[in-house]
């Protein structure tokens, strides 16, 4: 059952979020919560040493300290912060400037991305009318960068000490 939840909890918050982020523009506090309810259960039941669980909370607090930061001057969303924190706490230090890293690209090209649709000539007939559409194509709307920090978290947790776990 510990296998299940370590191979599920974590994919399926990501890919919620990134949906979530798609759709909507935001990132609801129940992912952060429930990545941190599962990352303490789960880190619990496998044994991991409080010093090890410190380090980990340690990285995510890090993390959450520079990107409310950065929600502070209105760069990143508060959602995005959260995310980005909680997935730290996940990964923990051995993938922190990985993520970091994965996760500017990614958000590049995601920008990227958003930026071509905006200034794009022609948009297809049947996506105009959706909601998620218009935002997503409304200049005064900002980036859904969680799409970028859940990739980087799905690409970076096969070789995270939760995988590892579970594979050997």
């Amino acid at each position: 059952m510990t296998d299940l939840a370590i191979l599920l909890v974590f994919p399926a918050m990501m890919a919620f979020a990134a949906a979530s982020d798609l759709f909507t523009m935001t990132i609801s506090n129940r992912v952060s919560l429930i990545l941190i309810g599962g990352f303490v259960v789960l880190a619990l039941v496998t044994g991991m040493s409080w010093q090890a669980i410190g380090m980990h909370a340690l990285a995510g607090a890090l993390v959450l300290a520079v990107t409310f930061t950065l929600f502070a001057f209105g760069w990143i969303g508060g959602g995005d912060a959260k995310l980005a924190a909680a997935t730290c706490l996940w990964l923990g230090w051995p993938q922190l400037l990985d993520y970091a890293l994965l996760s500017s690209v990614l958000g590049g090209f995601v920008t990227m991305g958003v930026l071509s649709l905006r200034g794009a000539p022609f948009h297809p007939p049947f996506l105009v009318g959706e909601g998620w559409y218009a935002r997503i194509t409304d200049q005064d709307t900002g980036i859904p960068y969680g799409i970028a920090l859940a990739a980087a978290g799905l690409v970076l947790y096969p070789s995270s000490i939760w995988m590892t776990s579970v594979l050997h």
